[in-house]
């Protein structure tokens, strides 16, 4: 049997105020062509199927669309475990009736152990999880739990003492792993070391689907992170090649199978003049931009024609107004704001013109000088 690997698809996430919809509702739809060119006879989502607790209304669309598609249409069994973005209640709610169509959905831990029994193998369901979640699941172990790691391995022993010899024992699970690499847009987990936890605690598993981390790797032979299946950050996921991984549970070989993203994302570095003649591919220029600019600060007037040439610009990074050696950062949402808020045009102009910062006392000259004007057109 085939089983399809994915995770953290962080539906509803949105970059520099940008929803990215549209590039989710592709990736699902790469998904499914490889589930059905694949003979694909099940999947695992590892968690962060959504990037907020409570997803928004067309976030939670596009989730529906896609398990329809892969349940009825396609008449693969889902598995669902909630990772720490999602609400594990919400993503649970009305599990035990949807199962009965083919989708498996865990949201939390429970004292009894969740698993999926597909023909020759158990997928052992391992959500998101806290210390003191444990502690109040096996209170009986509460006094040996003095870490996250001593959490992780009373749920495990539990898992492993209800192996049945004759099958094949996978574990979908999301976790942070000690010493896996991180992305930019793995905001919780660069921060702090309290949840990583060692790989040996999953020793006895044919197979470790996890998520959480997003770029894609192996921790060892059967601990896999299968990464998002798009970028949602500049700087390192530039160059990683999103995927799926497909295993065989007969074989156990591990088949990456690219996706290719409907917008790439790419960092240009050059002075004003080189940046607004780019030589680079229309795909790259057309895609998810971040500018840096080196020889001069970015206004008004320059960032409008770089938004000509780069219709999709997120962040544009120049020299600072007031040191040579400092840079700002202006992303398209403030950048929009400006258009709309004559305040923010004021403290541009000051900045880019006069390289001042405005007081409150010029700031509240220019507002009553607007009223006055917007007064006197009417």
């Amino acid at each position: 049997m085939k089983i399809l690997h994915t995770s953290d698809w962080h539906l509803g996430a949105t970059d520099s105020g940008r929803y990215l919809l549209e590039d989710q509702f592709h990736f699902i739809d790469e998904i499914c062509e490889i589930i059905n060119g694949e003979d694909v006879g099940a999947v695992m989502i590892a968690g962060d199927v959504y990037d907020r607790s409570v997803a928004s209304a067309d976030a939670i669309r596009l989730y529906d669309q896609a398990m329809t598609r892969m349940c009825r249409d396609y008449q693969v069994p889902v598995i669902v475990i909630a990772g720490n973005h999602d609400g594990a209640e919400r993503l649970e709610s009305c599990s035990e009736l949807l199962a009965a169509a083919s989708l498996h959905i865990c949201g939390s831990l429970h004292r009894e152990i969740r698993k999926v029994c597909l023909e020759d193998t158990d997928i052992y369901l391992l959500p998101w999880i806290t210390e003191e979640k444990v502690k109040s699941i096996y209170p009986e172990h509460r006094e040996q739990i003095s870490s996250l790691e001593e959490a992780y391995k009373v749920v495990i022993n539990e898992m492993l003492e209800d192996f049945d010899p004759d099958k094949k024992h996978f574990l979908l699970a999301h976790a942070f792993i000690t010493n896996s690499e991180t992305s930019t847009s793995d905001k919780a987990a660069v921060i702090g070391t309290a949840t990583q936890i060692s790989a040996q605690i999953f020793e006895g598993f044919d197979y470790v689907a996890l998520g959480h981390i997003h770029k894609p790797q192996d921790v060892n032979d059967s601990i896999r992170y299968c990464g998002t299946p798009m970028a949602y950050s500049f700087g390192k996921e530039e160059t990683q090649e999103k995927s799926v991984t497909i295993v065989d549970t007969e074989t156990m070989e591990h088949k990456i199978v690219p996706l290719h993203p409907l917008h790439k994302r790419t960092t240009f570095t050059g002075t004003l003049e080189e940046l607004l003649h780019p030589e680079a591919e229309e795909d790259v220029i057309n895609g998810y931009v971040k500018l840096k600019v080196t020889d001069k600060p970015v206004g008004l007037e320059s960032l409008t024609q770089l938004k000509e040439i780069y219709p999709n610009l997120f962040e544009c990074e120049s020299r600072s107004f007031d040191s040579e050696g400092s840079t700002i950062k202006l992303t398209v949402e403030e950048y929009e704001e400006m258009q709309t808020d004559p305040i923010k045009v004021f403290e541009s102009f000051c900045q880019e013109m006069c390289e001042i910062e405005p007081t409150e006392h010029l700031k509240s000259l220019f507002e009553n000088a607007v009223m006055m004007t917007e007064e006197a057109a009417k």
